[in-house]
């Protein structure tokens, strides 16, 4: 594939990531996407084969990068900071979108993930490799239930994040902090 080739590929994929994110995997049309990205719908199925659920996964995929730099960014030495810093990251996201976009994987996640294996497969890998990265951490700095509370410590940010959206309000995601700093 070319670089222009490479690029409507790009193109697709964010108008995806943006759509799902605001909108979820059934609010998210094709003809929009095509619209937003401003590609031919031949392009769709030459990069994507297998048409929407292919283009999905590959915006869940993608748009989990801004979580990854996060937990990148993050002292992995220091885990209740780390958390508390990726608790802000996700904080500021979320409230600089018009609390529109939290979770860049939950809302696609929560919506088809029992009905549809290849964007499930995408989402699993997602909150696997984000788990991981907190597992990590949490083994270095001594923790013998690492993997418990790797576990426990997304699952309680995923519900800040869902709280604080639904809330329009950050105290949820205050309140997730403080325990998390707490149980560390």
């Amino acid at each position: 594939m070319g670089a222009k080739g490479a690029e409507t590929k790009q193109r697709m994929i964010e108008a995806t990531r943006s759509s799902i994110e605001r909108r979820g995997y059934f609010g998210t049309g094709l003809n929009q996407i095509l619209a937003d990205s401003d590609t031919p719908r031949g392009s769709l199925y030459f990069h994507f084969p297998g048409g929407k659920d292919e283009l999905v996964a590959a915006a869940v995929t993608q748009t989990s990068g801004s979580i990854d730099a996060a937990l990148a960014q993050a002292d992995l030495t220091d885990p209740a900071g780390a958390v508390t810093d990726l608790i802000t990251v996700l904080g500021d996201r979320l409230e600089a979108s018009g609390w529109e976009c939290g979770c860049p994987v939950a809302t696609v996640a929560l919506e088809i993930s029992g009905t549809n294996d290849t964007v499930q497969r995408a989402c699993a890998e997602v909150y696997e490799r984000w788990t991981e990265t907190l597992r990590i951490s949490l083994r270095a700095a001594g923790y013998e239930n690492a993997d418990d509370l790797a576990v426990s410590l997304l699952a309680m940010i995923e519900g800040a994040l869902l709280l604080a959206q639904t809330h329009r309000d950050r105290t949820p995601l205050e309140r997730a902090a403080r325990v998390a700093r707490t149980l560390l």
